[in-house]
């Protein structure tokens, strides 16, 4: 009566630094350009009136 693990899966093992870091960087980037459309979209609605 052997139990087996409760995940069979093997862990991944954490991130390496420059991992986290780019993928960081990648979000701030998608961020900011988000950001800048959304004042872009301003400026272009307050034009129009």
């Amino acid at each position: 009566m052997s139990r087996k693990p409760a995940s069979e899966t093997p862990k991944k093992p954490p991130a390496s630094r420059d991992d986290r870091l780019k993928s960081a960087l990648k979000a701030n980037m998608a961020r900011r350009k988000a950001q800048a459309r959304a004042r872009d979209g301003m400026a272009k609605t307050n034009e129009e009136k």
